[in-house]
């Protein structure tokens, strides 16, 4: 089943990064890969749609808006090399689901266990708003990934985009008409039905939700918090916790 999971994760990862169907999110990321940040001059930005990335076995599905200009489309990997992924991946770290507190780049070492990170869509979109018809084109990938990660229990969905984008997925997927629709409510959990996972509700670790303190540290840690003490370990040791209850900072 694993290894299943494993080639069906792997060629669907192919489709996504030769993906050409939204043609102004294509040309704004060769834009971005052109101008770069001043920061980053000498990195060659990857610029091309990225696919999920995690344990093909996963329980637990993060599930974001789309990658960071500076971020994802400069790394290659969604969640890496921003300050979003700065608070992502130190949070699963903390409760055990990766190898190590930052993720700087595809080849920095980092492993997910018992997790799998996406996102609605695929590339970066000007402004972080994507149209309603690029946002219908990433859907059936979100859909893929989930008929592809079987042993699911818990999915995280990273504001309302992706809510909203994980919502409509399960529709056209399955046929799942989710009545009463659930709210996007910060800390929220629903029940999907029998066999279904459970679905938590996150702000977005955005700068502007953290800087503003719609989001702070202590509202953020405790949603993964309470998803891990609903897993369990499931084999996996217990974290070290090596940090105090303190944002990670990034400038």
């Amino acid at each position: 089943m694993g290894r299943s999971a494993k080639r069906e994760l792997e060629a669907l990862a192919k489709r996504v990064v030769s993906c050409e169907k939204c043609p102004r999110l294509r040309a704004y990321c060769a834009e971005v890969g052109r101008k770069k940040r001043r920061a980053y001059m000498d990195w060659e930005y990857w610029t091309r749609p990225l696919p999920g990335f995690g344990d093909p076995s996963a329980r637990l599905l993060v599930v974001g808006l789309a990658p960071a200009a500076n971020g994802g489309t400069r790394t290659g990997r969604v969640f890496c090399g921003d300050s979003s992924g700065d608070w992502l991946i130190r949070a699963l770290f903390d409760t055990g689901f990766a190898n190590q507190p930052i993720s700087v780049s595809r080849d920095d070492g980092l492993v997910l266990r018992d997790t799998f990170i996406t996102a609605v869509v695929r590339c970066a979109p000007p402004e972080n708003k994507p149209s309603v018809q690029e946002v219908s084109n990433c859907l059936p990938y979100l859909g893929a990934e989930l008929k592809a990660l079987v042993n699911l229990k818990a999915i995280l969905v990273l504001g309302k985009v992706a809510m909203d984008g994980l919502v409509k997925s399960l529709r056209n997927e399955y046929g799942l008409e989710l009545r009463p629709r659930p709210e996007f409510v910060h800390g929220a959990t629903y029940d999907l039905g029998e066999g279904l996972p459970r679905l938590y509700v996150s702000y977005h670790p955005s700068r502007r939700n953290t800087q503003t303190k719609m989001m702070s540290w202590g509202k953020w840690i405790r949603t993964f918090r309470r998803i891990r003490d609903d897993l369990g370990e499931a084999g996996v040791p217990p974290p070290k916790r090596v940090f105090l209850d303190a944002p990670p900072g990034r400038s």
